[in-house]
């Protein structure tokens, strides 16, 4: 009886996990402008809580970043970017399928 109580405790609480998705988004970040603001958007980023990766390119003026859809979200991404001085969207074609 213990084994199975045990089993069940396991099961339900590894069941939020199964739901988690690893996501890949790209931001537009137009507001860049010198060398120095990639840093500063990508730091911003990195501190989003399931943020596991982030890419900042001043050339495109884009950010990619790789989340954890069960602990961060796009708003999350871009409200960290709008707190950095950086407002951010992101582009249509990603947007498809993801939640906002």
């Amino acid at each position: 009886m213990q084994k199975l109580i045990l089993a069940s405790i396991l099961a339900f609480s590894f069941t939020d996990a199964a739901f988690a998705a690893v996501r890949t988004v790209t931001l537009s970040v137009p507001g860049m402008y010198c060398a120095v603001c990639p840093i500063t958007v990508k730091k911003a980023l990195e501190k989003v809580p399931g943020v596991s990766k982030v890419n900042v390119s001043f050339e495109k003026k884009e950010a990619v970043v790789t989340f954890d859809d069960a602990r961060a979200s796009i708003n999350a991404l871009e409200d960290a970017t709008f707190e950095a001085g950086y407002e951010s969207t992101v582009k249509a074609a990603a947007r498809d399928g993801q939640p906002k």
